[in-house]
């Protein structure tokens, strides 16, 4: 009777072994590649599914065999909760490891975008034109450039928090010729192929909030230091980009600038004539010094209404932190270089143009 139970047990284990083989050999089978195509397959995995998930959605486009033994597998191997989000594009055949691997490393369709490069020094109509180039509305572009309101209460984006930019607290005035002048940060951006003209214009003045976030901690005490508001100082920012070639010259040519504004003298800034003129010229003449604008700093006192170009970051900081000095002229050496010479008094302004004319 005992045979017969010790003969039972071991048909037992024998069933379940060869069952077990069975099973390991399925499981297999169905982890290796599924039959090959060159056809690329594009899918999607929304943010947030689970493994089990993601196993599915490579069943149903034939990227694997087998979601449960896919899913099984991933378990055993305690890997898949690494899996990204995204946009995938694979072909039937690649192997199991290739999968997880580009699964792990978010190795997604590159979404085809717009690229525009916005240098430095550039104007609000000269961007406005690059962006144009780019497949942008024109008349979109000059209603929002022209409507500062538009930045209030802008919504969350998908890392930034909702509120009033910058661009929204621009103080209202006629005399702009471009509302946001100086107001969206010369960069490189790549946008969507389908983003629209705001979102494009919201990205730039987005950049600028960013880029303040480098600046020395505090720095908005240092606006009340200097006597100007947020606009103003981006306005002196502005002068000095379109003034100054060298860097190391920024903080002493915007010392300058606020010592002509302390001294109550006109900043006589050629930059500012040439953005008041339709067509910049290569040489200003003395009748272009006399037109009638609120941007002509010949005839005006002060700043200008508002920034003249985008300035970079160094221009900004350099108008936050001028280099205090007894500079109250300026003038191009003309020798090359893009360096300047600074005198305290009219008399060696005039010895100092003599030098850069000599240069010339």
């Amino acid at each position: 009777m005992m045979l017969k139970w010790v003969k039972a047990l071991l048909l037992l284990c024998l069933a379940g072994v060869a069952a077990a083989a069975g099973l390991g050999y399925y499981a297999m089978e169905q982890l290796k590649p599924a039959e090959a195509s060159e056809e690329e397959i594009v899918f999607t995995i929304p943010p947030g599914t689970s493994s089990a998930g993601i196993a599915r959605i490579l069943e149903e486009n034939g990227i694997i065999r087998d979601a449960l033994i896919f899913s099984y597998y991933l378990k055993f191997k305690d890997i898949g909760t690494g899996f990204q989000a995204g946009t995938y594009a694979m072909s039937p055949g690649i192997s199991i490891q290739d999968i997880i691997q580009r699964l792990n490393a978010g190795d997604t369709v590159k979404e085809e975008t717009i690229r525009v490069t916005v240098p430095e020094g550039y104007t609000a109509e000269q961007i406005m034109g690059l962006l144009v180039s780019a497949g942008f509305s024109e008349e979109e572009l000059l209603d929002i450039l022209n409507d500062p309101a538009r930045f209030q209460s802008v919504p969350a984006g998908a890392d930034e928090a909702e509120g009033t930019l910058l661009a929204g607290s621009i103080p209202p005035n006629e005399a702009y010729i471009i509302a946001l002048e100086g107001y969206l940060f010369p960069e490189t951006y790549e946008f969507p192929k389908d983003e629209s003209a705001y979102g494009a214009v919201l990205r730039m003045v987005r950049e600028l909030e960013r880029k303040l976030d480098q600046l020395p901690e505090g720095w908005e005490k240092q606006l009340e230091a200097n006597g100007v508001t947020f606009h103003e100082m981006m306005t002196i920012a502005s002068l000095v980009e379109r003034e100054v070639v060298a860097d190391h010259e920024r903080a002493l040519v915007a010392g300058v600038i606020y010592n002509r504004i302390r001294s109550g003298m006109p900043l006589q800034i050629d930059a500012t004539v040439q953005y008041a003129l339709e067509e910049p010229k290569a040489r200003l003449f003395e009748k272009d010094l006399q037109i009638d604008s609120p941007y002509n700093t010949y005839k005006i006192e002060g700043l200008p209404p508002g920034p003249i170009a985008s300035p970079g970051l160094a221009s900004i900081e350099a108008a936050l932190y001028p280099e205090p000095s007894e500079y109250l002229y300026y003038v191009t050496k003309k020798d090359g270089t893009g360096e300047h010479y600074f005198g305290k008094t009219y008399n060696e302004h005039l010895q100092n143009i003599r030098k850069s004319n000599d240069n010339r």
